[in-house]
Order: C-alpha cells, then sequence, then structure tokens
C-alpha cells in the first residue's frame, strides 16, 4: 500500500516555501533535504513507498523547486542550514531522521550539530562527504577553481551552468544500462526554473564549497562524539562519491550499517526499491 503525497506551501520567516508531504502527522518524521541541482521531486517516489509508517517531509530551499528567491536570503550553507532550523520548528518537528544526499549532506549536519538530541538517526546516500581524502576525480575541477580571483573564478562557474551540464550532473558516471533510468524530467524540469537570480545562487553555493571545508573538523567531531543510528547506502558510480567516500564515514561512525549498490549518484532514480526497503528495515529498527 502507499500513501499520497500531499504538495503544500508555508511560510517560514520571509520565505514562501513549498514542500511535500507524506504519512500521518503523527508518525515518527523524517526530513529530506534535497541536492543540487534538484529539488523535492527527487523524493516524488521514495516518499508513497515510506508514508505508511512515516512522516516523510520533503522541502524545496529558497531559490530552488517551487520555493520563493527572497533577494535577503543568506544563500549559503549555513543560512541554508538556519533555515532549515526555523522549518522543523514551523512544522513542529521535534525529533527526526535525516536523509543526506548531495548538497543536503553539509546542510543537514550543520542542522544536526545545532540540535543534536533532534536527530533519531541519519540515512546517508552519496552525500557531500568532510573527508578531503576521500573526495572523487570530479571535485578537482571544482578545486582548481578556487585558484582564481573571484571574479574569474564565478566567471568559469557560471558557464557550467547551463542544461547540458544539469544532464550531466543527473546522468554523472552511470553506464548506459542505468542511465537510461533516469528521466529527462530531472534536468529538463530543474532547468526551466532556473532565473538570473537562480543562477547567482547556484554559483554562491558551489563556490562556498571552498569554504565548506573549514568546517568539515566539526562535521567530523559530531559524528564521533554523537554516533547517530546510520544507514550508508551508496551508489559507487559516482565522479564526485566514489566507493572510497562512503568508506570514509566509518573512521567515525564504524557502527554504521554500510550497502553499496550498483549505481551512481542519483539512487532513487535508478535502485528505488533497494533504497526503500533498506531504509524501512533501518527505521523500523531506530525510529518507529
Amino acid at each position: 500500500m502507499t500513501a499520497t503525497v500531499r504538495h503544500r506551501r508555508i511560510q517560514v520567516g520571509n520565505v514562501d516555501t513549498f514542500y511535500r508531504e507524506a504519512g500521518p502527522p503523527d508518525a515518527p518524521a523524517v526530513l529530506l533535504p534535497h541536492g543540487y541541482p534538484c529539488s523535492s521531486y527527487e523524493f516524488r517516489n521514495l516518499m508513497p513507498l515510506l508514508g505508511d509508517r512515516w512522516r516523510l517531509v520533503a522541502p524545496d530551499y529558497p531559490g530552488a523547486g517551487y520555493s520563493a528567491t527572497p533577494e535577503d536570503f543568506d544563500y549559503s550553507f549555513d543560512g541554508y542550514a538556519q533555515f532549515r532550523d526555523r522549518f522543523v520548528k514551523t512544522l513542529g518537528l521535534s525529533r527526526f531522521a535525516l536523509y543526506l544526499h548531495d548538497f543536503g549532506s553539509p546542510i543537514g549536519a550543520r542542522l544536526a550539530i545545532m540540535a543534536p538530541e533532534r536527530i533519531a538517526a541519519q540515512i546517508i546516500q552519496n552525500g557531500d562527504i568532510p573527508y578531503e581524502d576521500a573526495l572523487g576525480p570530479k571535485y578537482a575541477e571544482i578545486e582548481e577553481t578556487w585558484t582564481l580571483p573571484e571574479s574569474e573564478m564565478r566567471a568559469r562557474l557560471a558557464k557550467a551552468i547551463d542544461e547540458e551540464t544539469f544532464k550531466e550532473e543527473f546522468l554523472n558516471a552511470l553506464d548506459e544500462e542505468h542511465a537510461d533510468r533516469i528521466p529527462p524530467d530531472l534536468w529538463k524540469l530543474h532547468w526551466s526554473l532556473v532565473t538570473p537570480k537562480r543562477k547567482e545562487v547556484a554559483i554562491d553555493l558551489i563556490a562556498g564549497l571552498k569554504q565548506n571545508r573549514a568546517w568539515f573538523p566539526a562535521h567530523r567531531q559530531y559524528l564521533a562524539t554523537h554516533k547517530p543510528p546510520t544507514l550508508i547506502v551508496w551508489g559507487p558510480h559516482d565522479h564526485y562519491m566514489p566507493e572510497k567516500s562512503a568508506r570514509a564515514y566509518l573512521r567515525d561512525l564504524p557502527q554504521a550499517e554500510l550497502h553499496l549498490l550498483d549505481g551512481g549518484h542519483w539512487l532513487l532514480e535508478t535502485h528505488l526499491d533497494e533504497v526503500s526497503g533498506l531504509m524501512r528495515d533501518f527505521l523500523g529498527r531506530v525510529h518507529a
């Protein structure tokens, strides 16, 4: 039996926020922060599969998806974490599991550090890692821009924000067998939502990866100190986050459950049944 996904809007501070929700309002909550260049759309198929037992909530960030793009918002990892904090408080979510994928990982981890007691568990799926030595080869292209003057760096990043690059982001390192499971809707939809302001937001976020490095020790310390129950489900065919990236988490989370699937960065598109099954088993034990 699948649950109905509701599509809603709520005012969070000064941000008109779109979010998807499935499951009973009094069920254990799962917060789903999305990655780049995506939106809560990435969770559209997962939510009906788990909404019978959990309350799943997937908001669009300001400047992404169907949420507003206010001029005075702090479009940084810290700013998005503050927004997430306001969002869960507005919805009255006092305890929840976190799904950490792509850029949603450093944002979600910041949220966890703010109030560790709120975090019941975490599911890490090809999330940006806090281990410099375990990043994939694609990160070298981003790191190369860090040596440039800021104006030149932003100009180079701007050239990489177009529909074709979005397509490459979603297909990543997949072979033909798996690549044809990735629907063109992902890059077509999300590119159609890009405005000049949102392009600047994307540049800010990608450029902010340099400053994010300074935050890696705090992320690792949180993991080592609090050791939240953790499921790591990973697609190793990922130019940004290969298998070694997943295994790096075991340094600070030796008790984490690690599952490597024959997929890539966007597992919910290619291995939905496997991921949802692993999540159901895991959450049923730690957050029921």
